[in-house]
C-alpha cells in the first residue's frame, strides 16, 4: 500500500505541477516538479526493496488505484492555495504510514528496510514545511 501511495501522490502532484495558476506560478510550479520527482525517485526504492525480501509489487495503474489511500482530485480547477495545503495534508499522512512502516520494520528486525524509510520520511518532513510556508502567502 505505501507503494501505492507514493504513486498516487506523485500523480497528484505532477497534476497540481501542470495546472497551478496565479501569482506565484512559477515558484509554486518549480516547487511541485521537484516534489514530483523525489516521490517519483522513492517508488524506485520502495518497489526494489519489497522484491528483493520476496514480495511481488504494483502491476498497473488499476492496481494502484485499488490500494492507495491518498485521495485524487479531478477537478477542473483548484486554487493554488487548496493544492498546496491538499498535498501537505497528503504529505502529513504519508509521514505517518512511513512511520507505521519503519515500526513493523523493526518489529520484524528489518534493518535494511527501516534505514531506507528513514530518509524518506525527512524528505516528506521538507516537503510539509515548503507546502506549509508557500501557503501561507496571501494572495
Amino acid at each position: 500500500m505505501l507503494l501505492a501511495d507514493m504513486l498516487a501522490l506523485y500523480i497528484k502532484t505532477k497534476n497540481f505541477h501542470w495546472h497551478v495558476s496565479g501569482p506565484h506560478f512559477r515558484d509554486d510550479h518549480l516547487m511541485l516538479d521537484d516534489q514530483g520527482a523525489q516521490l517519483l525517485a522513492t517508488t524506485d526504492l520502495i518497489a526494489e526493496r519489497v522484491r528483493k525480501i520476496g514480495g511481488t509489487t504494483i502491476r498497473s495503474i488499476g492496481h494502484v488505484s485499488r490500494l492507495q489511500r491518498v485521495l485524487d482530485n479531478d477537478a477542473d480547477y483548484v486554487t493554488p492555495l487548496d493544492m498546496l495545503a491538499e498535498l501537505r495534508d497528503d504529505n502529513i499522512q504519508l509521514i505517518e504510514r512511513l512511520r507505521q512502516t519503519h515500526e513493523l520494520c523493526d518489529e520484524n528486525r528489518d534493518v535494511a528496510t527501516a534505514s531506507l524509510i528513514e530518509p524518506w520520511i525527512d524528505e516528506a518532513e521538507g516537503r510539509v514545511w515548503f507546502l506549509f510556508e508557500s501557503g501561507r502567502r496571501s494572495e
